[in-house]
């Protein structure tokens, strides 16, 4: 959970399951679509970058799923509160157990 992303622009174009954000730096990175967890009546996505240095382990990123004004759009926005982030991916843990090896960080 170590990518920083302001409010982004929201989805600017979904490929199966890939979605592309810029980041604060307006680069568009690319995202592998890993789950939706609801939490607390709020939405909030799990995703995987998907051009990670080799030589680290994976992480993921969650960020909340807010509407905009514009049907059928939505922004993600970075979550700065670390109780969240944990709830959020020990739901997304659970659910995924089964399929991907989870490293805990001492």
């Amino acid at each position: 959970m170590d990518f920083e992303n302001n409010d982004t622009e929201g989805m600017e174009e979904e490929l199966d399951n890939i979605i592309v954000l810029n980041d604060e730096e307006g680069k568009e990175v690319q995202f592998e679509f890993l789950d939706l967890i609801e939490l607390d009546g709020e939405e909030y996505v799990v995703l995987l970058p998907i051009e990670q240095d080799e030589a680290t382990e994976e992480e993921v990123v969650i960020l909340k799923v807010e509407e905009t004004e514009v049907e059928d759009e939505e922004s993600y926005v970075s979550v700065d509160d670390e109780e969240i982030l944990n709830k959020v991916f020990e739901m997304f843990k659970e659910k995924f157990k089964d399929e991907f090896n989870f490293i805990d960080e001492e």
